[in-house]
């Protein structure tokens, strides 16, 4: 029997094991390694500070999913590969496989001196609790939110959820009428930040904060975080809380392989979703770098794409074929405020936004819909 390895149980992992399932033949072995067999939806994340959403809501046990795709979980950390990538190995035992796909995303740098004064909505369930118990307590006060890429790999870099998280507790504050007793400044060290969304995304977003009375500390270095607000090389801004996401970086492990690097320590990998040198690898998701251009986004939706190319070509893998399928480079985002929403989206040809209340609700609907193929 025939045995495809998926290496992570997020957006990449869930979505491979999906899109192998309708290509591969019930006879291929799928084994999904990860810590737990779950799923946290990230994009929701953004609404667990106002309390629209609550931390069961965005986690989904993945285990009916994997038996009704005919796929096994193993309990495990990814540490390491051997077999020249077919060989997984874990902090709970060693796994081998004709296929290993890799699927574990990507990890923060938090080199920032002081970066632990600070809380990320993008970190997980955990710190936005804390930011929705900080939010709380607050009757006055200063709240700085920023967020940085990775000097290295520009590309590498989470801005969308923080806009988001921006706008939506500015709403809140509005509808509890504490606006006025809490100051908001947003952060960044690129004086156009969000260029990834494109030239008009930036200046409806900073249009938007000028708008909503939100000040801005733009394209200075950023020099520390500590218990009393932000330090940059333009100055300091006093906060009482700060949320910040820094750019992303490629996990530890990676360094101790042969695997080639991008500059950001990610594993560089072809369109086919497939790692030069290793046959019997391939990326999906966050943990990879692919060409394409300087915009190409790291996202659930990217993911989603590179799973389908992945499976058709491990499909054409096992069956002695290269696979040649590519996937299609696509930005798809809806920056949300809690009431009302931007649609943003971007291909290497096209690049357009579309506000309205009426994408709140479609953001909502899609989350649903999203998280009905694994419940």
């Amino acid at each position: 029997m025939k045995r495809v390895i998926v290496v992570g149980s997020g957006f990449g992992g869930a979505a491979s094991v999906r899109a192998l399932r309708k290509v591969l033949e019930r006879d291929v072995e799928i084994v999904v390694v990860s810590p737990r067999p779950e799923l946290l939806y990230y994009p929701g994340l953004i609404w667990i500070p106002t309390g629209a959403r609550r931390p069961e809501d965005l986690v989904v046990n993945l285990t009916a999913f994997f038996r009704k795709n005919a796929a096994s979980h193993h309990s495990g950390t990814l540490v390491g590969l051997e077999d020249g990538g077919r060989t997984v190995v874990t902090d709970n035992g060693s796994l081998s496989g004709d296929v290993v796909l890799i699927a574990t995303g990507a990890l923060p740098l938090r080199k920032l001196p002081g970066i632990e004064h600070s809380l990320s909505i993008c970190s997980g369930l955990e710190e936005a609790i804390r930011i929705r118990e900080g939010l709380a307590g607050m009757a006055r006060g200063t709240i700085a939110v920023g967020f940085a890429g990775n000097p290295e790999e520009p590309s590498a870099v989470r801005g969308g959820p923080v806009f988001e998280i921006l706008f939506g507790i500015d709403t809140w504050l509005r509808q509890k009428g504490r606006r006025g007793q809490v100051e908001l400044v947003f952060f960044s060290p690129a004086a156009e930040p969000g260029n990834r969304l494109g030239p008009e995304a930036v200046r409806g977003l900073l249009s938007e904060m000028k708008r909503r009375g939100i000040a801005t500390h733009l394209g200075h270095k950023l020099v520390k975080f500590s218990e009393t607000g932000v330090t940059t090389a333009g100055g300091e801004i006093p906060a009482d809380m700060i949320v910040f996401t820094p750019g992303l970086r490629g996990a530890d492990w990676i360094a101790n392989t042969d695997l080639e690097r991008s500059p950001g320590g990610f594993i560089r990998a072809e369109r086919t979703c497939q790692v030069p040198g290793h046959p019997p690898l391939f990326v999906v998701g966050d943990t990879g770098a692919f060409p394409g251009p300087d915009w190409m986004p790291k996202q659930g939706h990217s993911a989603d794409l590179q799973a389908d190319v992945a499976a058709a070509n491990i499909k054409d893998y096992l069956e002695g074929r290269q696979g040649t399928r590519t996937f299609r480079v696509e930005l798809v985002c809806v920056v949300d405020s809690l009431n009302s929403g931007t649609l943003v989206y971007r291909t290497p040809s096209r690049n357009f936004l579309l506000k309205s209340p009426l994408m709140h609700n479609a953001k909502a609907f899609f989350e649903k819909r999203y998280l009905a193929r694994y419940r």
